[in-house]
């Protein structure tokens, strides 16, 4: 975003700065006030769209809101599925609302403080995640991919941050910290 450099120029200089690197292809504008250094795929011949997780978060902190992935999306950021969501859905403390980038839209979903929590991070994507494969679906091989992606620090946050909420996920907290009393 624009309003990132201001710190260390003024609007015009950020502004004729960023032009300039739009002329020259450097970088490109996704929306109003954001942009993105293009990536190429030379395997695919072209330029890819652009990140929409690093899009959705540079939204939302434009807008001071709080977002977390929801459901599948989630479950997809932390590679425990490989099945892109047709609907990228984030949760958020703002307003109900949807963003076009490029040919896929963000979709943010208004959202209770109890159900977005305190946590940020790898552990928002676990807790998301857990809700979305359900008490049910859930395994052990579920469980021992999660406790391999998690550092010890985010397996006791997720231990701490699910134990007033739903018993499931508080007790496959447990397992995938490694205590499975």
């Amino acid at each position: 975003m624009a309003k990132d450099f201001l710190d260390i120029a003024s609007r015009g200089t950020v502004d004729m700065t960023l032009s300039a690197l739009l002329r020259d292809r450097v970088i490109r504008r996704v929306r109003r006030g954001l942009y993105d250094a293009p990536k190429v795929n030379p395997d695919l011949g072209g330029t890819l769209s652009p990140d929409i997780d690093q899009t959705a978060r540079a939204l939302a902190r434009r807008h001071r809101w709080t977002i977390v992935p929801e459901g599948a999306w989630a479950a997809n950021l932390l590679g425990l599925s490989t099945q892109v969501p047709a609907k990228i859905i984030y949760l958020s403390d703002g307003p109900n609302q949807k963003v076009q980038i490029g040919r896929r839209t963000i979709h943010f979903k208004h959202a209770r403080p109890n159900v977005l929590g305190q946590e940020q991070g790898m552990t928002a994507l676990a807790i998301q995640a857990l809700r979305y494969i359900g008490k049910e679906a859930l395994d052990d091989a579920f469980i021992q991919r999660l406790r391999s992606l998690l550092p010890e620090v985010e397996k006791r946050r997720l231990v701490k941050a699910t134990r007033f909420g739903v018993d499931w996920i508080y007790e496959t907290a447990k397992k995938v910290a490694g205590n499975p009393t």
